[in-house]
């Protein structure tokens, strides 16, 4: 049984920890509130621009001269798959989530004996990869120095798989992150960007008929790495927003396991106490009965 120094140690530190969680509980729920609204903002401009490629492209009437970052290679040989998780943990599930997702489409590819490539976004998810997709991985990145997500972060990463889709080294990129709901639920997400696919099996009705000013495939020339790159940044800001509020989660059960367990304690510690005075007053009563 533990004495009751012991036991005056253990409610000490767990006490300090509960501080510890109730602080960071206190500073994601301040953040939550700005990365909610960033994320929310992000959500129509992304999906806009997703629209207005889906539409130019079906005006585009020679469809093998169209550009390669539309309707990709032709051939589905080489994955890449953008895993973007965050750098720093005590999240909750926020990081497990996306990598059992990413996992799902490992498996299912490499089934189909085709090559799979990993490019890591946030050192957490290329810690939990590392273990058994370490030769997959061709490319690790980290914005763990930048204070704020931001769009020239995102960019960089787009820059990256634009270039690496130029030179041919793959033929369909996924990026998968978090989709924020609420503080609670975070969905983990699977978007196809290469060749572009839309999330949406709704077709859009290309009835109407509209006039150009450059041709479509010029326009999609300079829209298409652009969007590549708001798309990776409306995941980034999707994945700032739940990581907040699964670490908020996270930290407000942390904070009540060490208010539930200092109670426990609290109790061990009075009845080994009482149990070493009521032994004392045994001893004293004894001894004083046998003189």
């Amino acid at each position: 049984m533990a004495s009751l120094d012991d036991l005056k140690k253990r409610i000490s530190s767990v006490k300090s920890t509960q501080k510890i969680t109730k602080a960071m509980k206190m500073v994601a729920a301040a953040k939550l509130r700005r990365a909610q609204e960033n994320a929310e903002k992000g959500r129509p401009y992304s999906e806009k621009m997703n629209n207005i490629i889906l539409n130019l492209s079906n005006g585009i009437s020679d469809k093998e001269n169209a550009p390669k970052l539309l309707t990709g290679t032709g051939e589905e040989k080489t994955h890449l798959c953008v895993v973007m998780t965050s750098d720093r943990g005590l999240c909750g599930g926020f990081n497990t989530n996306i990598i059992k997702k990413a996992k799902q489409y490992f498996q299912k590819i490499l089934k189909e004996n085709k090559i799979l490539k990993i490019i890591t976004v946030g050192s957490k998810g290329y810690d939990q990869l590392k273990r058994q997709y370490k030769e997959n991985i061709i490319e690790k990145i980290s914005f763990k120095d930048s204070k704020n997500i931001n769009y020239f972060d995102a960019d960089k990463v787009g820059k990256i798989i634009i270039d690496r889709f130029k030179k041919n080294e793959f033929d369909v990129c996924a990026i998968f992150y978090n989709q924020f709901k609420n503080v609670i639920t975070q969905i983990p997400q699977e978007q196809q960007i290469i060749p572009l696919k839309s999330n949406e099996e709704k077709e859009t009705s290309s009835k109407d008929s509209y006039e150009f000013e450059p041709d479509e495939d010029e326009i999609l020339s300079n829209l298409l790495p652009k969007n590549i790159s708001t798309q990776i940044f409306k995941a980034m800001l999707e994945n700032s927003a739940s990581e907040q509020g699964s670490r908020m989660s996270a930290m407000d059960n942390a904070t009540r396991n060490a208010g539930e367990m200092v109670d426990k304690l609290t109790i061990q510690y009075n009845r080994s106490r009482q149990a070493a005075i009521t032994k004392e007053l045994i001893e004293i009563i004894s001894g004083a009965e046998s003189l």
